[in-house]
């Protein structure tokens, strides 16, 4: 290479890559452009307005912090996802958002409340849901820069809030339809409790911790012909009945009988003795008291044997049954009682250690009680007229079985269907201030007690998208909605429903792609499915692809208390934000954990400055041959060449469409280095300097057209540094990167 040639290079590639003088500008190079949002797009000719349409929501993240590792491979598959797209030629749109995660950024709030010696109560609904606002956005700005570090091309015009004015009309809207179709009901059920937070919570909000428990076996009375084992002896104080399998000769000459128990700890009880399939005979003794008042299980067995259901445990975890012994005690120091009490009477048989799972609160880490409580639920199992008959049920099976969405991987299909044929009517209130309020009101001559479950006179309750005219002779109801309520209208009220009409609804929806953490199949994506084929007659996406966990370099779960968790941010800063995206997709299938270190960041941040030497290489070679994206005069050799390229673009341009990302990145890394780079342009390095003059030009011309389609098949996995590159590339007319065609 002559001197003039390198004296044409571009001054920047006389020092190595460096991403953080970089990626800033680059972002806000793609953001002053206006190419996030496809309306731009058209107007400006790099998408033409008949192109077809590719759309995607943003799973919001939690206006509750910061956005963690997990977050970060979200984001890195769905912008390859984006800007794959938007390079071949289709209407992209990918549009973000935030998720007001009502109960915990409640939660943080009053803990926050609980350093300054504030609580809630003390401010009052209003006051204290200014605070939660306040917070919410600062976390809320937050986030955004974070999604910017990492390269994330959604469509910031369309930003939604769970909890903005839009997203509320669509809530009230669905709710009311809903409640008029009779799908939406008000009653007495067994819901899960959290004593901490002082709030329902759904069934996927419990989570399970193993603790030691004691295991006891007893009788209620010396003349109790039937012993029986719990880890709970407290709640026995509201049993109504002993359950036994039908089969079972110990007990057959004993079902159907009642026996009267004067005194169990201070507590009278009348126990019947039924005969139900469900118990096993060969578990324990065979026998289970059954407490309807206080367990799922057996409030469903209360229901098909006509049992009583009494109370004993109240919303705070304190006994509300007995005398001075066990009375408002917490249910724990109950126990004790009830324990010593059996024991001193004689009546306790056995008892052992053992290992169970005890039911937690998500949120708060309270422990749950099952509580009898009037709630507001979701009848899953209503035939619904509009929808030929079908339930909820049967709508969001018949979505995938039907093939009118695709699961990536498919192994998530037997997860999905196991929890929709077990699923119980959803409650969705919540007895908190932070989220929707349920557009219910009361008229104020009306008590709570004629507000049961029993009450017929429904025109004096009132349910509309906007409140009763006479406003000031009605009470709305204190309750707030399930997060997940309105997170389940997402794809179609983030596109203005419920105006059908709106351009971006009929534009988009269903969207084409939903990627998510395979933990939240049940929170968020059966929801969607539920909320669509109800609402709107459709699904909500046509295919759902889903990740796996972020695990360090030994395959251990990350976390700030074992020291290993990676901050994404902090690793961008130092390593570049394409490094960053590079280690969170090679190596990990969809639906598989992947394993990330700090060498595998660093491995591609080498592999940056490996493109970024080659582009130097190829520039200064070339700098006196006009780039000619026609050209046709190629050698043989080179023609063996092309052909081999083309043929890696094409399983390249395949795997992509069939998300097979992990595999994508490797061959663009492996035929980068170690073929273009390590044997090609090694080989290239005569014939450039001593050939003739048409092996020169044709080397030339390969070369650039070869380093081009790279930039462009890497674009989507490392947009910052290849933006940058293209920016210095000798075409004529060229547009930004984030919008050149994909290479054919």
């Amino acid at each position: 290479m002559d001197t003039e040639q390198n004296n044409n290079i571009n001054p920047k590639f006389l020092n190595p890559y460096n991403p953080q003088s970089t990626e800033d500008n680059i972002y806000k190079l793609w953001e002053d452009s206006g190419f996030f949002n496809p309306d731009v797009c058209i107007e400006k000719g790099v998408t033409d307005e008949n192109a077809k349409p590719f759309s995607m929501v943003l799973p919001p993240p939690n206006v509750t912090g910061t956005l963690h590792v997990g977050h970060a491979a979200m984001l890195t598959i769905e912008d390859i996802m984006v800007r794959f797209a938007r390079m071949q030629g289709k209407r992209t749109l990918w549009l973000p958002g935030t998720d007001h995660a009502a109960i915990a950024t409640q939660s943080k709030v009053e803990k926050i409340l609980e350093k300054e010696g504030i609580k809630k109560n003390d401010l009052g609904r209003e006051e204290f849901l200014n605070r939660v606002n306040i917070f919410a956005q600062d976390s809320h700005d937050t986030i955004v820069s974070q999604m910017k570090k990492i390269g994330a091309s959604v469509d910031w015009s369309r930003e939604a809030f769970t909890l903005d004015g839009k997203r509320n009309l669509a809530v009230r809207t669905a709710f009311k339809k809903m409640y008029e179709d009779g799908l939406i009901y008000r009653g007495h059920r067994i819901v899960n409790w959290d004593p901490k937070g002082q709030t329902v919570i759904s069934d996927d909000e419990v989570i399970h911790e193993e603790r030691k428990a004691k295991m006891y076996t007893f009788k209620y009375s010396k003349d109790f012909p039937i012993s029986i084992a719990t880890t709970r002896p407290e709640t026995k104080v509201g049993d109504t009945a002993v359950a036994v399998n039908p089969t079972d000769d110990r007990y057959k000459d004993f079902i159907g009988k009642t026996y009267t128990i004067e005194d169990f700890c201070g507590v009278k009880l009348n126990i019947k003795i039924i005969a139900d399939e469900s118990i096993d005979k060969d578990f324990g003794t065979g026998a289970l008291g059954v407490t309807p008042a206080h367990s799922q299980i057996d409030a469903e067995m209360a229901g098909r044997h006509n049992l009583p259901t009494i109370q004993v445990i109240n919303e705070y975890a304190k006994m509300i049954v007995g005398d001075e012994r066990i009375l408002n005690k917490k249910t724990t120091e109950a126990r004790n009682v009830v324990v010593e009490w059996l024991r001193t009477e004689g009546l306790l048989e056995k008892e052992e250690d053992i290992t169970q799972n005890i039911s937690i609160a998500e949120r708060t880490g309270g422990i749950v009680e099952p509580l009898p409580k009037l709630q507001w639920f979701i009848n899953v199992n209503k035939p619904i007229k509009d929808r030929n008959n079908k339930t909820l049920k049967e709508l969001m099976l018949d979505a995938v079985r039907s093939g009118g969405i695709n699961i990536i991987p498919d192994r998530f299909e037997k997860v999905y269907y196991n929890w929709i044929e077990n699923l119980r009517d959803w409650c969705i209130s919540r007895q908190i201030w932070y989220g929707h309020r349920i557009p219910v009101w009361y008229k104020k001559t009306i008590t709570n007690e004629e507000l049961g479950i029993n009450n017929e006179n429904t025109k004096e309750i009132y349910c509309g998208i906007n409140p009763p005219e006479d406003i000031e002779n009605w009470d709305q109801d204190p309750d707030t909605l399930d997060t997940w309520f309105s997170s389940g209208l997402w794809t179609f009220s983030t596109l203005g429903w419920p105006d059908l009409n709106a351009l971006d609804f009929k534009t988009y929806h269903p969207t084409n792609m939903l990627e998510t953490g395979s933990d939240i199949i049940f929170f968020w994506v059966a929801r969607m499915i539920l909320m669509s084929t109800y609402l709107l007659g459709e699904v909500p996406f046509k295919n759902v692809y889903f990740h796996g966990l972020v695990r360090d370099a030994q395959g251990k779960k990350m976390s700030k208390s074992l020291g290993n968790a990676i901050d994404p941010l902090v690793v961008s800063e130092k390593y570049g934000a394409d490094a960053v995206r590079m280690s969170l997709i090679i190596g990990t299938g969809p639906g598989n954990d992947s394993r990330m270190s700090e060498d595998k960041i660093r491995a591609y941040k080498n592999y940056a400055n490996k493109l970024w030497n080659i582009t130097r290489f190829v520039l200064s070679s070339t700098s006196n041959i006009k780039y000619d994206a026609d050209f046709s005069e190629y050698t043989d050799i080179d023609k063996v060449l092309i052909n081999e390229r083309d043929e890696f673009l094409k399983e390249t341009t395949k795997e992509m469409e069939e998300y097979k990302f992990y595999i994508v990145g490797e061959k663009i890394y492996q035929y980068t280095w170690t073929r273009f780079a390590d044997v090609i342009i090694e080989e290239s390095k005569n014939i450039l300097l001593e050939s003739d003059d048409k092996s020169k030009i044709s080397r030339a011309q390969f070369l650039l057209d070869t380093l081009i389609k790279i930039l462009k098949v890497l674009h989507p996995f490392m947009p910052f540094v290849t933006e940058e590159i293209w920016g210095m590339m000798p075409i004529d007319e060229k547009k930004l990167l984030i919008v050149e065609k994909w290479p054919i």
